[in-house]
């Protein structure tokens, strides 16, 4: 089965006009079990992650400061949010629901986070709409645990994964796959394993050429025993921040490419939505939907 992490505190309250489609962690859910591309037994209610697991990944100073709501105010603008105690609690839940959905890989293929893709944290702040950061706790969490020895990250979110990317210098353990736009953010790019940057209105056909050049040989030469994909749709031609020129088809093609390459080669995969910015809040949904019907149709 198919298990998906969801709570009701993903889709925190943001004043009006904020950039931030928080309404798309309600919608995605109703269009998946409207469609009948799941049911409710597929999601799971992600807890509050154990704190040990958070400080394996990020500086104590930091989460402490981050918990007590002890932040500057330089530091909270540069996460993009107006800070609150639920605001946090939202972005433990959030770290536990990919945690959990990692486990619930290894036993099923794949599991999915409605949530998460948060790779602009870094060890010892936020950024970009991320406090903490569930990709580098998952694969934290799993080696630490002993369930793998070699995580492939696969961030294919229009900006690049850089706090991802820092938590992860010189961990031989952790492969850092980031293709993201050049001339996007962050100006100042950190430097994952592998970087590949994108000319602004790239569109499917160059695109998809692109992540097959670097995805086959990747997994050969790395051998990974799990993967995580940041699956975000600011790709989209549509995304008010993202300057690319990706259709909703090539956006599929795209998940389709990374879930069964490791479908094909037997490795475990956790989801996680990252970012989309559509103007139009359907397109945005759509395109998150499709990664989950793709799930469904080649995992099970």
């Amino acid at each position: 089965m198919l298990k998906i992490a969801w709570s009701d505190c993903y889709a925190h309250p943001l004043p009006k006009g904020h950039r931030f489609p928080m309404e798309k962690y309600e919608l995605l859910p109703e269009q998946l079990v409207y469609e009948g591309t799941v049911t409710s037994s597929n999601f799971f209610q992600p807890g509050r992650l154990g704190m040990e697991w958070v400080l394996a990944s990020h500086r104590s100073d930091y989460v402490e400061r981050l918990f007590a709501l002890e932040l500057s105010k330089a530091e909270i603008r540069r996460t993009g949010f107006p800070m609150s105690k639920a605001l946090v609690d939202r972005e433990i839940h959030i770290m536990d629901g990919s945690v959990q959905a990692a486990v619930y890989a290894l036993e099923h293929g794949i599991a999915m986070n409605v949530a998460g893709g948060t790779h602009h944290a870094f060890s010892d702040r936020g950024e970009g709409f991320c406090l903490l950061n569930d990709i580098a706790i998952t694969a934290n969490y799993l080696l630490q645990s002993k369930s793998v020895s070699r995580v492939l990250i696969v961030d294919l979110d229009v900006h690049q994964g850089n706090g991802t990317a820092e938590i992860f210098t010189d961990v031989k353990e952790v492969f850092t796959f980031s293709m993201h736009g050049e001339s996007n953010y962050p100006m100042h790019k950190e430097v994952s394993d592998l970087d590949v940057g994108l000319p602004d209105g790239i569109e499917d056909a160059q695109y998809l050429k692109r992540l097959r050049k670097y995805m086959l040989p990747l997994i050969d030469s790395f051998q990974p025993e799990f993967m995580i994909y940041q699956s975000g749709v600011d790709v989209l031609k549509t995304d008010k921040l993202g300057r690319l020129g990706l259709s909703l088809q090539g956006c599929m093609e795209r998940d389709r490419m990374v879930l069964q390459l490791a479908k094909t080669n037997h490795i475990p995969i956790m989801c996680c939505m990252g970012g989309g910015y559509s103007e139009r809040i359907r397109d945005i949904v759509e395109a998150h939907a499709n990664t989950f019907r793709l799930a469904q149709e080649i995992f099970f």
